[in-house]
């Protein structure tokens, strides 16, 4: 769980991890059990080389430098979307008011609802 205690430096360390992959990150948010991230990804990077690296550097950092939350892991699949450079803005500020945003709606029921929306397939196993 991303906790106070934890959200503002795993934020920042997963910032750094892309800035040394050439990604830029725009905007980060989230819950205790999600993250949102915008990023601009270098050319060279695919999307499951950043996210492998992503999960990966970071869990291993939870894990060294707060070993009392051992079992922190991220899931194992990921979503992506791509968002045009007008509307980033508009999905920047939808990432820092997830709190007020997910007290209406879980993050499990708007995430279906998006897929549906968009005719994307979907295994309910990493939802």
């Amino acid at each position: 769980m991303i906790d106070d205690g934890l959200r503002s430096r795993l934020f920042q360390y997963m910032g750094g991890i892309l800035k040394s992959d050439r990604c830029v990150l725009m905007n980060i948010g989230g819950m205790p059990d999600h993250v949102h991230l915008i990023v601009s990804m270098h050319p060279q990077i695919s999307l499951s080389d950043m996210m492998r690296a992503l999960k990966a550097k970071s869990s291993k950092w939870v894990h060294e430098t707060f070993p009392e939350r051992r079992d922190f892991a991220w899931q194992t699949g990921y979503g992506a979307f791509a968002v045009s450079h007008s509307n980033v803005d508009k999905v920047a500020a939808y990432i820092r008011d997830q709190e007020a945003h997910h007290k209406r709606i879980s993050f499990r029921d708007e995430l279906i609802a998006l897929l549906h929306k968009h005719g994307v397939e979907y295994d309910e196993r990493y939802i």
